[in-house]
């Protein structure tokens, strides 16, 4: 019987033993081999500059051409309407031959009455036709003034705190695909429209040297127009895609070379106007510092980046 103990009490020792060097051996600390270490994750990233610019917002519109000021044309005489010399859409000068009547009646015999252009304009209605019965009070057809041509376009509401008279506008006709003509704001409606939410503003074409409107320019045709309202002059500005978010604010990733290497500095920036994709900063940058505009979403303060000079 105690030989029988005595071999149990040899095999649970030599067994705690084994289990003892090996838990020695495995929890063995090794120390780590420098050259195997992982090396800092370098970041490529593409940069501009902050510079001073002047940044000119505006608004876009479509718009119409129409006439300031038309005029009705009327016979002297009463009788039968014998001619007519222009059509719709045609050009006439003013003091031109442009129809005639006929006053005379049964058993008589008259001259023939005519009608001249009051004013030199485009035909923008002519209603009666030829063998009509006229009288002084009839309208032949309606003349549109040149020195008149005007631009219609409507503004949203939330818009038309920028508006006043005398603003610059280019205007873009399809009519003319690639010419661009210049246009003065002149007049802004006392009212917004209350089922549009929107203020008409009227605007005329710039005069050319020569004094006079451009002749192509007619009524009823379609316009683009690009209205400059503010001037932001001597702003600090950089590209929309440099702006990033971070816990609620917003920041820019500026670089920081020196003689080694180059890495970022993590910066809030106060922003302003946004003008096509052009973004003003009131404060946190100075000009001539670079920002990251492409490659900032790996980025945190401090990060090594590799300046490119394009786009990744």
């Amino acid at each position: 019987m105690k030989t029988k103990k005595t071999i149990v009490t040899i095999a649970f020792a030599i067994t705690v033993g084994v289990i003892f060097l090996t838990s020695m051996t495995t929890g063995k600390k090794t120390v780590p081999d420098d050259s195997q270490a992982a090396a800092p994750s370098i970041f490529t990233v593409r940069t501009e500059k902050a510079e001073i610019r002047t940044l000119q917002a505006y608004l876009e519109v479509n718009a119409n051409i129409v006439s300031g000021h038309q005029v009705a044309v009327m016979p002297d005489a009463n009788g039968r309407l014998v001619s007519m010399m222009v059509s719709l859409g045609s050009v006439v000068q003013r003091g031109s031959l442009i129809a005639e009547v006929d006053p005379s009646r049964p058993g008589t015999a008259y001259s023939l009455s005519p009608v001249y252009a009051p004013v030199s304009g485009m035909v923008v209605s002519n209603p009666q036709s030829v063998g009509s019965t006229v009288s002084t009070g009839t309208v032949l057809m309606t003349i549109a003034a040149n020195d008149s041509i005007e631009i219609e376009a409507m503004i949203p509401e939330r818009e038309v705190g920028q508006l006043r008279t005398g603003l610059k506008a280019d205007i873009r006709l399809e009519a003319f695909p690639g010419e661009i003509f210049s246009a003065t704001l002149t007049r802004v409606s006392p009212v917004v429209d209350p089922v549009s939410r929107t203020k008409k503003i009227t605007m005329r074409f710039d005069r050319h040297t020569n004094g006079l409107h451009d002749r192509r320019i007619s009524t009823g045709m379609f316009a683009r127009v690009k209205l400059n309202t503010r001037t932001y002059d001597n702003v600090i500005s950089i590209p929309q895609e440099a702006l990033a978010e971070h816990r609620g604010k917003t920041v820019v990733y500026v670089l920081d070379t020196n003689d080694v290497s180059s890495h970022v500095e993590m910066r809030e920036v106060i922003t302003g106007v946004n003008v096509d994709r052009e973004v003003e900063i009131k404060n946190g940058l100075e000009p001539g510092e670079s920002v990251v505009v492409q490659g900032q979403q790996f980025l945190t303060d401090g990060a090594p980046v590799r300046v490119i000079g394009k786009r990744i």
